[in-house]
């Protein structure tokens, strides 16, 4: 479920990022709110998610993405011919923002959710006695 996350979230980041490059956008539009949800979920979410999702969005904007995402933004950018220093910047940031977000959003679901089924948990009482014939 986590890769399943981390994977839609890198993948909507990268199309954002895209549209940005088209459209030209300011980053800030994306990153300001995108930080201030990060850090109002990590007020709701176990410190075990918002670890695992810090991390993750370190990871996520690693030297891989490093190295494929800016030429393609680079090369859509120039495609498209807008300005290759304002609308092509910031791709790595959105990729690292992305997994703090869907990491975080999956530790409230499943805080909701264990919530939930602690209600719905029924203990059976019953004695079950077992008898060897000797």
């Amino acid at each position: 479920m986590m890769n399943l996350a981390l994977s839609a979230s890198v993948a909507c980041a990268v199309a954002l990022s895209m549209a940005r490059v088209i459209l030209g956008f300011s980053i800030y539009y994306i990153l300001i709110p995108g930080y201030i949800i990060a850090t109002m979920l990590s007020l709701f979410v176990s410190p075990v998610f918002v670890g695992i999702a810090f991390d993750s969005g370190g990871v996520a904007s690693g030297p891989m993405t490093s190295t494929f995402l800016l030429p393609l933004s680079i090369g859509a950018c120039i495609a498209v011919g807008g300005n290759v220093v304002t609308d092509a910047f910031g791709v790595v940031a959105m990729v690292a923002l992305a997994p703090l977000i869907s990491i975080q959003i999956m530790g409230l679901l499943y805080r909701i959710k264990s919530r939930s089924n602690v209600d719905t948990v029924k203990y059976d009482d019953t004695i079950v006695e077992l008898e060897e014939d000797i």
